[in-house]
């Protein structure tokens, strides 16, 4: 027999898990159905409305005065812009204190671990004190065993782009680590335990020892940044303990993948849809469907357990996969296409029309994706919904360029919170 559910939510990043979120207000009963590891943890844990506009320019200010000017077909045109502050003021309700940002429109600029100033409209408490806007002169430590954060280099590039503030940058030896390029999750857990670790005087607690090695190296600095691998499941705890123990304000610059504040992000959503009481089910991917006798609505679909077929119906559907990099889009020598409902994907016929020659140009792959109605439904060729009961949010949709944009976790955000809240009053009508 077919599990049933009011809404059924295929895909578990940020797009899908608010999409659930916003399903499960409407009190119907919520599914939400995932192949794999959610992105999340791939991604730096910031949440970007509009860092630049489609023609490039940037960085910008206050990303709602652009949403505006955004061409036709792009999610936020399709959504409007009162749905992305909604969904943002949705966001911040169930981050609660893990987030910062929600007190202005404008974007704050966050360091990244290149150096680089990303601009963003939500962004961990843990890197608050570390915004470049903030004129504050700043030490950045960075470790010898982890390669993906040189120091002495972001810090560099920070004053090279003209930061407000006099930059230094040291690498150190971490306490209790001796092996190259330890895993991020290694250093959190030594620090989240304050594991007891030898030091040159004997021994100490890893955060005392942490605080002891940096400390001779803070000269008139009142603020220290640290790659993001202050802990995990007490990072606050942990930071507190530094600012405490080295008598500045401590912060954590965002990270590559694997990225902590990308796994703390997916734990804090996962926990929020255990609370809501969505049922959440992993390691199953959707390979099939049918449709209801006149073709337009789907009546169910097929995931594989293990090699068992078992059929998921609902009344709502709401399609959150991510785009070609998480293989919600997918392209073959002759085609692009969605590969759970083949919804329609535009694209030039010649593959060669996919992309341009200059590798920092303005490729038309980056832009391919579903094209949806004002009700986040897909459309078919003929522009017409390809099922009056599906949605689509996230990196599934085309018409934009988020990496370029920075527009990813902000388009995720407003399109899961209205694809989700429409799918929940209908499916629980």
């Amino acid at each position: 027999m077919a599990i049933e559910d009011d809404v059924l939510v295929i895909g578990g990043g940020l797009a899908g898990a608010t999409a659930a979120l916003a399903a499960a207000e409407r009190d119907g009963q919520v599914r939400l159905v995932t192949y794999k590891q959610s992105t999340l943890r791939h991604a730096s844990g910031l949440i970007d409305v509009l860092g630049y506009t489609p023609d490039g320019e940037g960085p910008v200010v206050d990303p709602f005065d652009a949403l505006a000017a955004l061409p036709d077909g792009h999610p936020y045109e399709r959504v409007g812009v009162e749905a992305v502050r909604e969904a943002l003021s949705f966001f911040d309700d169930v981050a609660g204190d893990s987030y910062a940002g929600g007190h202005t429109d404008a974007n704050a600029l966050v360091p990244t671990h290149g150096g680089t100033v990303k601009p963003t409209a939500r962004y961990p408490a843990s890197t608050a004190a570390g915004l470049a806007s903030d004129d504050r002169d700043t030490l950045l430590v960075g470790f010898g065993t982890l390669p993906d954060f040189e120091a002495p280099l972001a810090a560099a590039h920070l004053e090279a782009a003209g930061a407000p503030f006099a930059a230094r940058g040291v690498t150190l030896s971490f306490p209790g680590i001796v092996r190259d390029d330890a895993k991020v999750t290694r250093y959190a857990h030594l620090l989240d335990r304050d594991d007891t670790v030898a030091t040159g005087d004997g021994e100490a607690g890893a955060r005392e020892a942490l605080a002891a090695a940096v400390e001779p190296h803070l000269e008139d600095e009142t603020r220290v940044g640290f790659p993001a691998i202050l802990g995990d499941e007490h990072a606050a705890a942990v930071r507190a303990d530094l600012a405490d123990a080295l008598g500045v304000e401590v912060f954590e610059v965002p990270m590559g993948p694997p990225s902590l504040p990308g796994i703390r992000l997916e734990e804090l959503l996962y926990d929020a849809l255990e609370e809501a009481g969505v049922r959440t089910t992993s390691g199953v991917p959707v390979i099939d469907f049918e449709t209801d006798d006149g073709g337009d609505r789907i009546d169910h679909v097929v995931v594989d357990r293990n090699g068992t077929e078992i059929p998921y119906r609902a009344e709502q559907y709401v399609l959150a996969t991510g785009g070609l990099v998480g293989k919600g889009v997918r392209s073959e020598r002759e085609r692009v296409f969605e590969p759970i409902f083949d919804c329609h994907v535009p694209h030039a016929t010649d593959r060669y029309d996919w992309f341009v020659d200059d590798v920092f140009g303005d490729h038309p792959y980056a832009r391919f994706g579903l094209v949806p109605d004002r009700d986040l439904r897909p459309l078919d060729a003929g522009e017409n919904p390809e099922y009056s009961n599906l949605r689509a949010a996230g990196a599934v949709l085309g018409g934009y360029d988020f990496a370029a944009e920075k527009s990813g976790g902000g388009v995720s955000l407003a399109t899961g919170y209205v694809a989700g809240t429409r799918a929940g009053e209908e499916g629980s009508e």
